[in-house]
């Protein structure tokens, strides 16, 4: 998998949101797969301490898990994003199936925007949701969920790569905690240094 998007990828699927259209320097920080007791907390600490808004795509059944950790969520000024309720992956779910996830995790949240597990969407699935929602991808993807990945590695994707409303992904699970507790701030801190603000205006 890519760590930039390709553009010609972008230009086949024009009606989903791979980046953002900006003159500003503004980039919209991502997080998925949430809500999780232990790295959720610590993602809103630490942007709470930087002054960073950032918009979570959530799994329904761990909303049901962490409820309270959802009101932290939008009470602090997030945004939140249906990911499905169990995390399905388009391309090995039948439309059917898929939908009602889709529509379960719905019933816990009120969003417009979606993000599809792993990034993977069947052409009909892709042209039904984008009906009731705004499918948003990525252009930055940081692999922070690798195992024997480094931290530079992380710190490089991300860095080296963002531009001007670049959309970046990172995971909000137990699989990236370790990663995002030793570089997530560093990066973050590089961007704000670099003149980037961080919007959740979708």
């Amino acid at each position: 998998m890519f760590v930039k998007t390709p553009i010609f990828i972008q230009k086949i699927f024009p009606d989903i949101v791979w980046k953002k259209r900006s003159f500003k320097k503004e980039v919209w920080l991502t997080f998925d797969d949430g809500p999780d007791e232990t790295i959720t907390v610590f993602l809103l600490d630490l942007l709470k301490k930087l002054k960073i808004k950032a918009t979570f795509f959530l799994v329904g059944k761990q909303i049901q898990k962490f409820p309270e950790i959802v009101k932290r969520i939008t009470e602090e000024g997030h945004v939140i994003g249906n990911h499905t309720f169990t995390h399905r992956n388009g391309w090995l779910t039948s439309n059917k199936k898929y939908y009602l996830d889709i529509n379960k995790a719905q019933e816990l949240m009120h969003t417009q925007i979606f993000r599809p597990p792993y990034g993977k969407l069947g052409l009909l699935q892709l042209r039904k949701i984008k009906k009731n929602f705004k499918i948003i991808m990525w252009d930055v993807f940081s692999w922070d969920f690798k195992k024997d990945i480094k931290l530079e590695k992380i710190y490089s994707n991300v860095i080296d790569n963002v531009e001007n409303g670049s959309v970046i992904v990172f995971h909000n699970n137990p699989n990236s905690f370790k990663n995002l507790k030793g570089i997530l701030e560093k990066i973050l801190v590089k961007l704000m240094k670099e003149g980037y603000s961080f919007s959740t205006t979708w």
